[in-house]
């Protein structure tokens, strides 16, 4: 049998150096510790509570017994694609052609795709911070540099535009960020996005990824797309897809937006990993679009509730820093008030120790901001019901005064 070493050594240098997703990692420990029988209340992960509205699950139960059972082309079927585009020109004002549109198997996928298409080895990625767990190990896997900006609380974690100038170099090649935010909930709104897009104008050799997915979960009501702005539509890629706002995390349903030349580059890229996406979700997914978005609207209102119950009472939590998502459902409220605190002789050292205490003690389930670039933070979900989140945050405040 070969030791750890020997196998160590087969692998790639390229997968050594990722990290696992923390995100699915403190699932995963919350799945276990449920396993041995605690009453476990996962707030770690982000996923939509509800079920997919019944309008697209019939549309994928029709696409079963219409026979749509093939392989499907690499960039998506040509109705999805148009959906996406009318998609784009009803919410966003976006004039995109079926050819600018690459369907993929979640929006991780569109991001990925885009990252190795445009980042060379050494070029730099200014990655908005707090930013979601997977933008950092993405760019690294494409040999970039990441180069993390990190937003103030005092301004909603949001990210301007005199420091965006100030982190461009002539080594940036991509701009990353999401809008509304995770894991913050923070929204750019109108005109910090035109700020941006003025600076990201006078340098022709950076391009954006800007992650939509929120898009719907939007408390504002109001949603701008960074792709709107003409003088730099040809250089942003707009990411979305189904997973938030339609409540079709496991359809795995993705897309993305771009010019000719980076969507035929995506497309080259997925024909050689994955292919296309799964017929049956595609089907569901064109079904979501075709029936409008009043089922997001609904669980919207439903957030934007959870979102003040939870304020309501991490707001009376001693130590906990906290601001007013407008988007989303996370909250990332500065819990560095407990560094250096004790209990049974253990010290919290950061909100990743913070976390597993909070695991194991509350049986709460949280995820450290160490792996959002933000270290002093810790990412809570409301993406649940009224009384789990209730139930939650009491025992999380019990557990919190034993900390000494």
């Amino acid at each position: 049998m070969q030791n750890t070493e020997e196998v160590r050594s087969a692998l790639s240098d390229r997968i050594l150096a990722l990290s696992e997703s923390q995100t699915i990692a403190m699932a995963k420990k919350a799945r276990e510790l449920a396993a041995q029988g605690y009453d476990v209340i996962n707030l770690s992960f982000g996923e939509p509570d509800f079920q997919t509205p019944q309008y697209i699950k019939d549309a994928a139960k029709q696409a079963i017994d219409d026979g749509f059972t093939f392989y499907t082309p690499v960039p998506g079927y040509p109705e999805l694609r148009q959906e996406i585009v009318n998609k784009f020109k009803r919410d966003n004002n976006l004039d995109y052609k079926p050819e600018n549109i690459v369907v993929s198997t979640g929006a991780k996928q569109s991001i990925a795709n885009a990252v190795l298409c445009l980042t060379n080895p050494g070029d730099e990625v200014i990655i908005f911070s707090p930013y979601w767990v997977s933008y950092e190990e993405i760019v690294k896997l494409a040999e970039g540099v990441p180069v993390p900006v990190m937003g103030r609380l005092e301004n909603d974690f949001k990210v301007t535009a005199e420091q965006l100038e100030q982190a461009i170099t002539s080594d940036t090649k991509l701009i990353m960020y999401s809008s509304p935010s995770n894991p913050t909930g923070a929204v750019w709104d109108e005109d910090e996005l035109r700020a941006i897009a003025k600076v990201i104008e006078k340098h022709p050799q950076v391009y954006v990824i800007a992650d939509e997915i929120y898009e719907y979960i939007n408390f504002e009501g109001k949603h701008f797309s960074l792709a709107s702005v003409d003088a730099i539509k040809d250089r942003v890629v707009t990411v979305n897809g189904f997973s938030k706002g339609y409540a079709m995390t496991g359809w795995r349903v993705g897309y993305m937006a771009a010019n000719k030349e980076i969507a035929s580059a995506c497309d080259k890229l997925q024909s050689q990993i994955t292919s296309g996406t799964c017929s049956i979700s595609q089907k569901a997914a064109a079904g979501a679009l075709k029936g409008g978005n009043a089922s997001s609207l609904e669980m919207t209102e439903a957030y934007r509730r959870r979102r003040d119950l939870v304020l309501d009472i991490m707001n009376d939590i001693e130590g906990f820093k906290t601001y007013l998502p407008k988007g989303a459902f996370y909250i990332f409220p500065d819990v560095s008030h407990y560094f250096g605190k004790r209990f049974e002789g253990k010290t919290i050292e950061n909100s990743e120790d913070l976390s597993m205490f909070l695991l194991a003690d509350a049986h709460v389930a949280t995820v450290g901001g160490e792996a959002f670039g933000a270290p002093q933070c810790i990412r809570f979900s409301f993406a649940a019901s009224d009384e789990q989140l209730t139930e939650a945050l009491r025992r999380i405040k019990s557990s919190l005064a034993k900390l000494q």
